[in-house]
């Protein structure tokens, strides 16, 4: 083999290995190239997911402010209502505890109606003996029908009328008027106990007043809600 061949050979064998380089070559860039967008596309998701992470806390978070907004004004709101509710109801009764004062005013009627609290009074302890209290004012049309009291107690009882002292030491709180306005009043009525003071039972206008509306204050209030809505 001459030199021109051996040299033709050499280069052949130089063209084959540079040309399985640059292959080797091109296969080592493809494959870094893969693998750097393997890569990148799992940072890039990485990424994707935290910052969905942190989107789904952030409007959790928001969800739940509007939630602690959402019960605080429905409270508030509920708190109005209430509040509008005791004030007409107060406001009803302001109205029926002026009205009350009228009672009296009505002597006929009024001495009607103490005789008729005595003897409720009068059933409902169910006493020998009781001390009874009253308004100054009202004294005398308390006394003067104190008998048909008794004697109308007894026979719905079946009892022998029962004694019944009438307190002249201790009244009950005169009428209200502008002088005393904020201080202990009675619209009238009476208030009787045992003679030992163990039982008490309260039967003036005022205290029928706070009984009565304490139990028509569910039927008030339904009333009341059904206006609102």
């Amino acid at each position: 083999m001459n030199d021109a061949d051996v040299a033709k050979q050499i280069q052949q064998m130089v063209r084959f290995i540079n040309q399985e380089a640059e292959e080797k070559a091109n296969e080592i860039l493809v494959s870094a190239e893969e693998e750097f967008n393997i890569e990148k596309l799992q940072l890039v998701e990485a990424e994707k997911k935290k910052i969905r992470q942190e989107y789904e806390r952030k409007e959790k978070q928001v969800q739940v402010r509007k939630k602690i907004e959402y019960s605080m004004q429905l409270n508030a709101s509920r708190i109005k209502v209430l509040q509008a509710q005791d004030d007409v109801v107060n406001s009803m009764k302001d109205v029926a505890g002026k009205d009350l004062l009228n009672v009296s005013q009505h002597h006929h009627q009024y001495k009607h109606l103490l005789k008729d609290l005595i003897v409720q009074s009068l059933l409902r302890l169910k006493e020998p003996s009781v001390l009874l209290r009253c308004r100054k004012d009202d004294y005398h049309l308390v006394e003067s029908v104190l008998h048909s009291a008794k004697e109308e107690y007894a026979e719905k009882a079946n009892v022998y009328p029962p004694e019944i002292i009438v307190d002249q030491d201790v009244y009950l709180p005169p009428a209200p008027h502008h002088h005393n306005a904020h201080g202990s009043f009675c619209s009238g009525g009476v208030v009787l106990a045992s003679r030992d003071g163990k039982i008490v039972f309260e039967n003036s206008l005022d205290a029928r007043l706070d009984v009565v509306f304490r139990k028509k204050l569910p039927e008030i209030r339904k009333v009341l809600v059904g206006q609102v809505v």
